[in-house]
């Protein structure tokens, strides 16, 4: 299993901690549409690195359109000599009109039409062929040699995609190379959600399992102290309160029986009452969705919860530092 981990500050800390992350050993580094743009975070840290895999885990992918990914995922492979991989989600709707301007309609349509889209203009740039992509959302017809890239030298790179939902999990199943499994998740909404929809997926394609590659993402409360311990618990409690204010997330507490925090967590939200989301998470909600405790115990609950799930394993730790990361990466490394 390979262990990644996310890059959570600006593109010169992201490129600098890109480098330590290597150097320590992990496998990858990947960053999210969150303060910064995703993009040139990677762009730095592939200058500065060498071996390991860059991600965006997620660059929204309805804020841009087929063409313009095409461009960014064209550069930064070429950039890294081969190491990217393109990870995209649709972040929720009034994300997508109110923040970033654009439209919102049928995502998990969209969402497929749009991998496709990506894909016949790689094709297209590598093979030469002349681009006719119609669709229902996207139209791409014009390509002409000098916009077009040379072939591409180190291949067309993976695609990603976020899901939580089982509609956008089985669009992820039959279009995409990889799922990046969503941090709100469960080893029960997994099994009888996510693995059944990337199932159906693969069937639509005539894929098997052994073509793809599932990223999981998992809440982590730990740290190197008392005082890191307990910040790291509040921030996890938060962050599973958050998601689950979420409508488009109900699906996962509906599994467990708790879907009446949806709305009282999204009422909190909407009042601007962060601090006490927290509250409506106890105990029981907490080890379900996060794995928590020191290092070296979270290392042995990642490795028995997604052990024949997943290939890449990536703790997600709210303010994490570099420290902090190499010492769940060396507890992972004494369980093989």
């Amino acid at each position: 299993m390979k262990l990644d981990a996310s890059l959570m500050f600006g593109p010169i800390k992201n490129g600098e901690m890109a480098a330590e992350l290597e150097e320590a050993g992990y496998d990858g580094v990947y960053t999210f549409e969150g303060k910064t743009d995703p993009f040139i975070s990677l762009t730095v840290a592939a200058v500065k690195t060498q071996r390991i895999d860059l991600m965006t885990s997620i660059a929204v992918a309805f804020a841009r359109n087929p063409m313009s990914l095409a461009y960014l995922g064209s550069d930064l492979q070429q950039v890294s000599e081969g190491r990217f991989i393109l990870g995209l989600g649709t972040q929720v709707k009034a994300h997508i009109e109110r923040r970033f301007g654009m439209p919102w309609s049928k995502p998990a349509a969209r969402m497929r039409e749009m991998v496709l889209a990506i894909k016949a203009i790689w094709d297209s740039w590598d093979g030469g062929e002349k681009l006719n992509f119609q669709g229902e959302f996207y139209s791409h017809t014009l390509s002409s040699p000098m916009f077009s890239p040379a072939t591409m030298p180190y291949g067309i790179p993976k695609i990603f995609l976020a899901g939580v939902g089982p509609k956008m999990t089985e669009v992820v199943g039959e279009v995409a190379d990889g799922y990046f499994m969503h941090p709100f998740n469960s080893e029960r909404s997994t099994a009888e959600l996510s693995i059944p929809a990337l199932q159906r997926g693969f069937e639509k394609a005539g894929k098997t399992r052994e073509d793809f590659v599932i990223s999981a993402q998992v809440v982590t409360a730990t740290g190197l102290n008392e005082e890191q311990m307990k910040a790291s618990e509040h921030a996890a409690r938060n962050q599973i309160a958050f998601y689950g204010s979420t409508p488009a997330y109900r699906p996962i507490l509906e599994v467990h029986g708790w879907e009446d925090l949806q709305p009282e967590a999204n009422r909190l939200s909407k009042e601007g009452k962060w601090d006490q989301m927290a509250d409506l998470v106890d105990d029981k909600m907490l080890h379900t969705f996060a794995v928590v405790g020191e290092p070296k115990d979270i290392a042995r609950q990642m490795a028995d919860r997604f052990a024949g799930t997943a290939e890449r394993l990536s703790p997600v730790v709210y303010e994490s530092n570099t420290e902090l990361l190499k010492t769940i990466l060396n507890e992972v490394k004494a369980l093989a």
